[in-house]
């Protein structure tokens, strides 16, 4: 296993730690109280079905290099893994999220989409042997390991801000960290426009592609303004 790909099961499992250790923490009433304790237990069971899920997902593709399973057996699991996925990933719009933590519970979803978009990407390498299709996938898992890397920032930014917590009242985080991740993964997410749609003279092929790429240029702006402090 790549080491990037240990990395990201790796921030999701101290993530949980984290998630576990802080939620519910000095809240003021305490039906408030309990709330944030249900809410921190259930992100925290989903961000450790994630690893779990991509502990598994590698490991079965080390039992099919070791002979030990079949290709049409892989793929076949692997099928069920996008769908398992995709439900874990539906959770988050389940949760009832206090405000502090909207924006990091954002930025874990995002993660979470992010690392199946690369296990889709990574699948399609396995089923084709199209190389690009591992790079993406190799791209993606590092973009997934940024956001879930923000999104523990936003997370503890929002918890080192409570002292006595009452819905009604704003909270702004210190910015000048968040500013700089945020900056950081916006102008990846630009480079990997230039890669996707420019070709080795940094040219476009045609005006569709060159359509696809002004459109990839504006989302990661727009992601930069939505997210920035």
């Amino acid at each position: 296993m790549k080491k990037n790909k240990i990395q990201n099961i790796s921030i999701a499992i101290i993530g949980i730690i984290i998630i576990i250790a802080v939620v519910g923490y000095n809240y003021s009433a305490e039906q408030t109280k309990q709330r944030g304790f249900q809410f921190g237990n259930e992100l925290a069971q989903i961000q450790q079905d994630v690893a779990d899920l991509q502990t598994k997902f590698y490991s079965e593709k080390i039992k099919w290099d070791e002979g030990d399973i079949t290709k049409e057996e892989l793929l076949n699991y692997y099928e069920k893994h996008v769908t398992n996925f995709e439900e874990i990933i539906s959770r988050y719009d389940k949760l009832d999220t206090p405000e502090l933590f909207a924006s990091s519970v954002e930025l874990f979803k995002i993660s979470s989409e992010t690392q199946l978009k690369s296990d889709i990407e990574y699948i399609k390498w396995i089923r084709t042997g199209d190389e690009s299709a591992k790079v993406r996938s190799d791209t993606q898992i590092q973009e997934a390991y940024e956001f879930e890397n923000l999104g523990l920032v936003e997370f503890q930014l929002a918890k080192s801000g409570i002292v006595e917590f009452d819905e009604a009242d704003k909270f702004s985080p210190p910015d000048n960290v968040l500013k700089q991740k945020v900056i950081q993964i916006s102008e990846n997410m630009k480079n990997k426009c230039e890669l996707e749609f420019k070709n080795e003279l940094g040219e476009f092929d045609s005006d569709e592609i060159e359509i696809k790429w002004f459109n990839c240029i504006n989302d990661a702006e727009k992601w930069k303004q939505d997210h920035l402090p």
